[in-house]
């Protein structure tokens, strides 16, 4: 029920209550408040039992869809799409090779071994280093 109330949030709740009703009085509305809580869970514990004793198995069918709701929070729409579209593969592309590493930053790319390359193309040759400062490309022989 408070799970998104945090310390921060208790204390300012605390300061403003030791302002409000002073030192006096805090302990106890502090108490008459644990007992309000109490009461209300026992009243929801009570009610709950008293339903499934009086609906009996169709408590437990009127629960499920209830169940399914509660399964909305955790809503991905990335990852519904993708157990929708590619039945739940996580790698729908190909672009993860055989040792589930990534083909273009893993040791073996592809384009060592003249194989494909995980997304399809076909691998290239490697290319040559770039020219440093001052250095002339290779003159190639049968260009003349």
């Amino acid at each position: 029920m408070f799970e998104s109330v945090g310390w921060g949030e208790i204390l300012i709740i605390i300061v403003a209550g030791l302002f409000i009703l002073g030192p006096e009085r805090l302990p106890e509305a502090a108490a008459w408040m644990a007992k309000s809580v109490r009461k209300v869970r026992e009243f929801a514990t009570g009610a709950k039992t008293q339903l499934r004793e009086e609906m009996g198995p169709e408590f437990d069918q009127l629960r499920k869809p209830l169940e399914d709701l509660r399964g909305l929070r955790n809503f991905d729409p990335k990852r519904v799409v993708t157990q929708h579209l590619f039945d739940g593969d996580s790698d729908p592309l190909g672009l993860k090779d055989a040792n589930g590493t990534n083909g273009s930053n893993g040791a073996t790319n592809g384009a060592s071994s003249g194989a494909a390359k995980p997304n399809g193309y076909p691998a290239t040759a490697a290319q040559p280093e770039p020219l440093k400062p001052g250095e002339r490309p290779p003159v190639d022989p049968d260009a003349t």
